[in-house]
């Protein structure tokens, strides 16, 4: 079980997996705010604080429901689905407590391309 939250603290939540790697993407959300995702069932993602805090951005295809803190502008997570209709969460690996960013495996995602 990893836990984290927003810059500010009023968006929390816990997240349970295996975190050993994070998809590092080159899509124009993504690479301006340097992300590394890691994607878990969106039944593994529980908001454990401010969930009334939160605000969505969508953009592009608008199937990722990009969720930001309304306090501090921080995003933790985003919620989508894959392309067989599973509920997904992309967690920002950098919102989780306690993480050494060095051991986490990166791996590269061309997101241009869709």
């Amino acid at each position: 079980m990893q836990s984290g939250s927003c810059h500010c603290g009023a968006v929390k939540f816990t997240a349970q997996g295996e975190l050993d790697q994070a998809i590092e993407c080159n899509c124009s959300h993504c690479s301006r705010k340097g992300f590394l995702l890691w994607f878990i069932p969106s039944e593994s993602l529980t908001v454990t604080a401010g969930e009334d805090k939160l605000s969505t951005y969508t953009f592009n295809k608008h199937v990722i429901k990009h969720q930001f803190c309304s306090v501090c502008g921080c995003q933790p997570f985003g919620i989508g689905k894959k392309p067989d209709g599973t509920q997904m969460a992309a967690i920002n690996v950098r919102c989780v407590e306690g993480i050494d960013l060095a051991d986490i495996k990166r791996v590269p995602v061309n997101g241009k391309e869709f």
